[in-house]
């Protein structure tokens, strides 16, 4: 097991601990759960970049990267959606285009054949991460308190809300292009 493919999983159990620090609901626990979404995320760039500058690509790595993104990402938005922060259809589609990309992944992985991550896909991971990372820091931000929060809550809440429909048009036009250009 090589350090990439480490970080590759490191990412599952960070996801756990934020979904965990974030049902806390209390500002420490937000604040943690912020930080260990950064450093998920991180490791999302660290392994990649580790893998092919030196040259420790593995088929693991290929199949396994985007599977952690997707229990990362399927994790911050499952719970947001549960504390109301975002919309359950907006967490829906993109649960059902992951859940199908990862699927067909995993069936061709089976015949042999290792599908990597394509551009489509990885602009969609960051506008997903962009959008967490945005909510979670309103949480805080909300947590914390204070009168300059509420007077940009309402203006944060509509930023929110447009970076996750960016998201979900993002993360429906890579399922389409995904699947439109695979034989499988």
């Amino acid at each position: 097991m090589n350090l990439p493919n480490i970080l590759t999983l490191s990412r599952f159990v960070l996801a756990a601990v934020m979904a965990f620090l974030l049902m806390e609901r209390s500002l420490a626990g937000n604040t943690l759960a912020v930080i260990v979404f950064a450093a998920a995320s991180l490791t999302d760039f660290y392994d990649g970049h580790l893998a092919k500058t030196r040259g420790l690509t593995s088929d693991f790595g290929k199949i396994m990267d985007p599977i952690a993104d997707k229990a990362l990402l399927l994790s911050a938005f499952g719970v947001l959606a549960h504390l109301g922060l975002v919309r359950w259809w907006m967490f829906l589609v993109i649960a059902v285009r992951e859940i199908g990309v990862t699927i067909s992944r995993l069936m061709a992985c089976a015949r042999g054949q290792v599908l990597p991550a394509e551009r489509a896909g990885k602009v969609k991971t960051v506008s997903q991460m962009v959008a967490v990372s945005s909510i979670l820091l309103y949480l805080v931000a909300g947590a914390a308190g204070g009168g300059w929060f509420y007077h940009v809550r309402g203006v944060w809440s509509d930023v929110n809300y447009g970076l996750m429909l960016a998201a979900v048009v993002l993360t429906v036009y890579s399922g389409i292009d995904y699947f439109r250009h695979k034989k499988i």
